[in-house]
């Protein structure tokens, strides 16, 4: 976020000197919670409920320069229908498509224009929103879900295991040898 409100937001407020930015999360850093100073820019801290501020946003910004972790909250700013504007290391590992489900953007001007463009251009704004809440329904819905690992259990469960032949069934069984041990078919000398 210092990042976006020092390079990235004053660059969105030359064009769209209106636009607001609203940081909401727990236990934002000195650092973050001084960037309520700037024009605009507003920090909430912890909330009970983020959907209120993801419903009221026009656009969700995603601006991380350094990766790791999941990337949770572009799969919930979508589910939501928000239109996204990220990094591209903050949308690695998606199903997504730059354009279609999300913008992407790297360097400052990059993320502003995007930016501005889904500010002012609602049918644009519109078709990303529908394909992004698409893509997270037809995937990674509760439905869906259920729906592969069903599948999934069916396939296994017609799965049989090969019948034991009498003669190997009523065998005695040999104590394994302490200085064998079997695993997957091979023999290891201990």
């Amino acid at each position: 976020m210092l990042f976006f409100c020092r390079e990235v937001m004053p660059l969105v407020r030359a064009e769209e000197p209106q636009a607001t930015l609203s940081i909401v999360g727990r236990a934002p850093t000195p650092a973050v919670r001084k960037l309520a100073d700037q024009p605009g820019v507003h920090v909430t801290g912890r909330v009970d409920d983020v959907r209120g501020f993801m419903r009221d946003a026009a656009v969700y910004i995603v601006p991380l320069r350094i990766g790791g972790g999941t990337r949770l909250k572009i799969f919930e700013a979508m589910a939501m229908g928000k239109a996204v504007v990220s990094t591209r290391i903050g949308a690695e590992g998606l199903p997504v498509s730059d354009g279609e489900h999300l913008t992407l953007a790297d360097d400052p001007s990059a993320f502003a224009r995007a930016t501005v463009q889904l500010l002012r251009d609602i049918g644009h704004r519109r078709r990303l929103e529908a394909a992004a809440r698409s893509v997270v329904v037809e995937r990674y819905d509760w439905s869906a879900v259920a729906g592969k690992l069903e599948e999934a259990l069916v396939r296994f469960a017609r799965v049989r295991p090969r019948p034991v032949s009498e003669d190997r069934e009523h065998a005695p069984r040999r104590p394994a040898s302490p200085a064998q041990t079997v695993v997957m078919g091979r023999k290891l000398r201990a």
